[in-house]
């Protein structure tokens, strides 16, 4: 199918993939090869901005910033592009973050690649060395938050609708998961 969508054929290389720019659909590149997924639904957009406004002033406080869809390399070949992050203080003109400058990374759980965001991220973030990750179920509203230990990611928290997430690491922040729909 990326042949038919971007005209390519064979493995993709990382200029390549940045090549293409920016596109209507999330196109992200796993181990030289695109994943692309359809746009997100406003119902997901709505989570992530209101996750970034709650998250926006104590990342600022901490020196770090929060970033959303942007392509982060966990290693040559392999960049997804998460639905949040938060970063150290980055070169914003650099179209790549590197997994190294990230602390956290948030993925918002879309019906359609739920399995990615689950699984195969999860997997990736963990391995590339990433601190980290936050997992929020938009059916359910419930946050996973997950801390690496060594090449895995161990669950710390799960809040449901009507409890709150207590995050202190990469910054304290507390997260009431109904105030994402506001």
């Amino acid at each position: 199918m990326t042949t038919a969508v971007f005209g390519h054929d064979g493995p993709w290389t990382e200029e390549e993939y940045l090549a293409l720019g920016e596109t209507q659909e999330r196109v992200e590149l796993f181990d030289w090869s695109l994943c692309v997924t359809p746009g997100p639904t406003p119902r997901h957009q709505n989570i992530s901005g209101e996750l970034r406004a709650a998250l926006r002033t104590p990342v600022r406080q901490a020196g770090l910033r929060v970033l959303e869809a942007v392509n982060v390399r966990l290693r040559p070949g392999r960049i997804p592009i998460p639905d949040l992050a938060i970063v150290e203080d980055v070169d914003l003109r650099i179209p790549v973050i590197e997994a190294n400058s990230v602390r956290l990374v948030c993925e918002i759980i879309s019906p359609s690649n739920a399995a990615t965001d689950k699984v195969l991220k999860m997997h990736y973030y963990a391995a590339a060395g990433i601190e980290w990750y936050l997992l929020v179920d938009q059916e359910s509203l419930t946050m996973h938050l997950y801390q690496r230990r060594g090449a895995h990611y161990v669950e710390r928290s799960v809040t449901k609708a009507g409890e709150t997430l207590e995050l202190t690491d990469p910054v304290r922040v507390t997260i009431r998961p109904e105030d994402l729909l506001d």
